[in-house]
């Protein structure tokens, strides 16, 4: 990478897009402060990120992060019992996320017996059950199928809609991004430099089924693929 810079505003919800290999990830794992940068800097709220994560920020990684000895109801609960919190507290918080995961029912199961949409509503979960200010998310959707990724889509827009978090999302499929987010970051090939930056015009809330037939959809997704589809055009000459 080179030359990366762009803001991300309280309560925004950011996607990044680009080639493979232009750095996407790397951008949010220095955020997350699993690498360190060796270059500038990344401010939250105004103070430099260290070498320890802050405790305001939360990661939902590609591959389903849930634990296969704990249950759905003690995998969610992790994050809880690392930071403390009550018993009592953390009973009623999972409850909660279970409920607002559509999980109910599944409480006692173990992840082998779940599906991979299921599995990763538990990793989700164990990231939002926190209360996060901000919300990290490499790829999480990208290794589902269509329908599975629709529905997690619409999970994640009501999810996102009731809390705020802010959230920096990282994907490499332009219509989910369009889908999800305010603004897109579209990256050139390596070495990834930011090519735009494109504020999403669709209005919120948004119905992930219908909106892929409406005009203003497709207008949106012509008007960035123009800019990222010239970096693909490039790579393959």
């Amino acid at each position: 990478m080179a030359g990366v810079s762009f803001d991300v505003h309280d309560r925004e919800f950011v996607a990044i897009v680009g080639p493979s290999g232009c750095g996407k990830s790397t951008i949010l794992n220095m955020i997350g402060s699993l690498i360190a940068s060796t270059g500038g800097e990344i401010l939250v709220d105004g103070a430099r990120v260290g070498a320890r994560p802050a405790p305001q920020i939360g990661y939902v990684f590609q591959k389903d992060t849930v634990f296969p000895w704990r249950t759905v109801e003690r995998n969610i609960a992790l994050g809880l019992e690392y930071r403390g919190v009550a018993r009592a507290e953390v009973g009623a918080r999972v409850r909660e996320a279970i409920k607002l995961a559509g999980l109910e029912g599944f409480e006692e199961a173990f992840p082998a017996t779940l599906s991979g949409g299921m599995r990763q509503r538990v990793a989700l979960m164990r990231s939002l059950v926190v209360n996060p200010e901000i919300l990290l998310m490499d790829e999480p959707f990208g290794a589902l199928d269509t329908h599975t990724k629709l529905n997690l889509h619409a999970e994640l827009l009501g999810l996102w809609g009731r809390r705020q978090q802010t959230v920096v999302f990282v994907t490499h499929d332009l219509s989910e991004a369009i889908t999800l987010a305010d603004r897109i970051v579209v990256m050139t090939r390596r070495p990834g430099r930011i090519k735009l930056v494109y504020d999403v015009k669709l209005p919120r809330p948004r119905d992930v089924i219908a909106l892929r037939e409406s005009p203003e959809y497709l207008r949106e997704y012509g008007e960035i693929w123009h800019a990222l589809g010239e970096e693909f055009q490039e790579r393959v000459r």
